[in-house]
């Protein structure tokens, strides 16, 4: 299918020059961004094109093309230059200005080069008969950062490590409410809040997921948005710490349990700092809950629904709230002056609802 994809590009790049007449980079880099879309989706990868970065310099630079895993974080990158360029100059202006050495492939329709972990590794003649633009992008797709082996790695073991972890926790919360009134006392208090703010239905044994499910991923709040106290904006959530609290007054208890979990979080930690845009980041928070979920209970996650709020429902509300607004007052929520309000009561969005909100607006 490699082979094949190439002899495509190669035709389609024949048919726009026959057609347009030019060999300007915006017209022929067309067939080369078609090859690395459909390239990129046989391995599960998304092209966005004119991908903004923020470079070390705090300058932001747009990429011609940047694919995608589906956690949001970058794989590889590439730059298209017109063919009468000097490529080798082009690319050194590029690095200068803080372009991305890791994996990125230049082009300019004549000659593909390929970066990667900060080294030219190889050239291809783009319109040879050889196999040389074949090798490199198999190259360049081959590719795979420390971090993120290290974070798949580390993603399999969360999975065969959690039922032993669910299972200290449950146990650990039984023989709390047990033996302390007090532990007790804050469990029932809690309920009571829970029925107010969520659901009416919330049990005993909803609780306790609720705690356990709150010990487990508050290090994922902090973690992908650098925010030790992003998960403590939610009201629940707070009360959640609280009762937390109460179960592990010794504080060595709770990161001795955990340990195991560690190189598991850690390895959030090191693939969030490779995404740099706030909507990525929601993106990359929601495929992480998705993929903590199928290890620990969707059907629970999905009815007690108080960690993560998607983001289609998060901008479904707020599209709503600003057609409405606009139909009765004339304004948009966007406008100067327009403000939000609403009625005091226990129960807050959850932090990643407000992380959607200037994304929900922005976009609308």
């Amino acid at each position: 299918m490699s082979r094949q994809l190439i002899n495509e590009y190669r035709a389609e790049l024949d048919r726009l020059r026959a057609v347009s007449g030019s060999r300007r980079e915006s017209v022929l880099r067309e067939a080369f961004k078609d090859l690395l879309k459909r390239w990129g989706r046989a391995n599960d990868l998304q092209f966005i094109a004119e991908h903004d970065i923020l470079t070390r310099q705090m300058t932001r630079i747009y990429i011609d093309g940047a694919l995608l895993h589906g956690l949001r974080v970058p794989f590889g990158y590439w730059e298209a230059k017109d063919e009468n360029d000097d490529l080798t100059a082009e690319i050194d202006a590029k690095f200068r200005k803080g372009y991305p050495r890791d994996n990125i492939v230049f082009t300019d329709d004549v000659t593909a080069v390929l970066w990667q972990d900060g080294t030219e590794v190889m050239r291809a003649d783009m319109q040879g008969d050889d196999d040389s633009l074949l090798n490199l992008l198999t190259r360049f797709f081959a590719h795979e950062r420390a971090e993120i082996a290290d974070f798949n790695k580390a993603v399999k073991q969360f999975a065969t490590d959690l039922p032993e972890i669910l299972k200290a926790l449950r146990d650990r919360i039984a023989e709390k409410h047990a033996a302390s009134r007090d532990f007790a006392a804050a469990v029932a208090a809690f309920l009571q809040h829970a029925r107010d703010a969520i659901n009416p239905a919330v049990s005993d044994d909803d609780v306790r997921e609720m705690l356990i499910q709150h010990i487990l991923t508050e290090d994922i709040f902090a973690k992908v948005f650098n925010d030790p106290d992003f998960h403590r904006k939610n009201n629940v959530a707070a009360e959640l710490y609280k009762l937390e609290d109460k179960l592990f007054e010794d504080r060595g208890e709770k990161p001795a349990l955990l340990r195991a979990l560690d190189p598991y979080y850690a390895g959030i930690a090191s693939t969030a700092a490779l995404i740099q845009s706030h909507s990525e980041k929601q993106g990359f928070l929601k495929a992480l809950y998705e993929d903590f979920y199928k290890a620990y209970n969707r059907k629970a996650a999905d009815r007690l629904g108080v960690v993560y709020t998607p983001g289609e429902i998060v901008r479904f509300m707020i599209r709503s709230a600003d057609w409405l607004c606009e139909k009765h007052f004339g304004r948009n929520l966007i406008d100067k002056g327009v403000r939000f309000w609403t009625q005091r009561r226990e129960r807050a969005p959850s932090s990643s609802s407000c992380s959607n909100i200037s994304g929900a607006i922005t976009t609308n």
